[in-house]
């Protein structure tokens, strides 16, 4: 049986043990602190903006040693502008693992399928360790994995919002379908939603907004870690069955009543 040290979680052929990943959104020392702490997160996400080298305000002091950061390319708004921020996180540090996002959609904040898949191309070809976030769209999700993506990030809703699973049935086909690791991006407001996602398969959870915006950061964080590694558990059981129509007992009906004699 897998425990948590050997169900790992493999992107571009590193394992990670931890299946909560923080995302960019909203960032705070008490929030990377409950991140790693309670929610035991290994990857943390980080917008280039604020990876500030010498400035004041640099975000990378807070995250500690031994966590994965994964820059992303928010702002980019075409493939031309995402490849040139991927490629100056990494000239400052960050690596080669990068998430990429494109997002032209100003109101709903949705991402450009079609574009990131042409960066993906490009910076998979560069040795970047790719992870797409993007609208969950089966055909959108094979041509990323063709350009050379290491992970498909569906989101669950739309950035920010908290709505939870909107798109579970797509996210579904995905896990179904697609040979990478589907990590739910975007939109978990609940760790009960977080949980959802792991039982039906998906390799991971992204959060932010959720936890940062909790009245108690820290015990919001662990309730996400516990609910993450519940949902793994649960899909490595194997999940029971479901009727559609009538009842099946727990426990036989019949023989409960007789006496030591045979008798009713």
């Amino acid at each position: 049986m897998k425990t948590r040290e050997t169900d790992k979680l493999i992107l571009g052929g590193r394992e990670f043990t931890s299946r909560f990943i923080l995302g960019s959104g909203k960032y705070s020392l008490e929030l990377i602190k409950a991140a790693v702490e309670q929610a035991g997160a290994q990857i943390i996400t980080l917008a280039l903006r604020r990876a500030n080298p010498g400035g004041a305000a640099n975000i990378l002091d807070y995250i500690p040693e031994g966590v994965t950061l994964l820059p992303n390319t928010s702002g980019a708004r075409n493939a031309g502008e995402a490849v040139r921020i991927a490629r100056l996180a990494r000239e400052v540090g960050c690596g080669d693992f990068v998430k990429l996002e494109i997002i032209r959609d100003s109101k709903y904040l949705l991402p450009d399928n079609a574009e990131t898949i042409r960066a993906t191309e490009i910076l998979a070809k560069e040795g970047f360790l790719v992870m797409p976030y993007m609208y969950p769209d089966l055909n959108a999700a094979r041509d990323l994995a063709d350009a050379g993506a290491v992970s498909v990030m569906p989101l669950g809703a739309p950035i920010g919002s908290n709505k939870g699973l909107c798109t579970r049935e797509f996210i579904r086909i995905l896990i179904d379908e697609i040979d990478l690791p589907v990590i739910v991006d975007a939109g978990i407001g609940r760790p009960s939603q977080a949980c959802e996602a792991m039982e039906m398969g998906a390799a991971a959870v992204m959060a932010n907004t959720a936890i940062a915006t909790a009245s108690r950061i820290p015990q919001m964080a662990e309730a996400f870690g516990k609910a993450i590694e519940a949902g793994r558990s649960a899909y490595l059981a194997g999940l029971g069955r479901v009727l559609d129509q009538g009842a099946s007992p727990s426990s036989p009906l019949t023989g409960f009543l007789q006496d030591a004699e045979g008798r009713e």
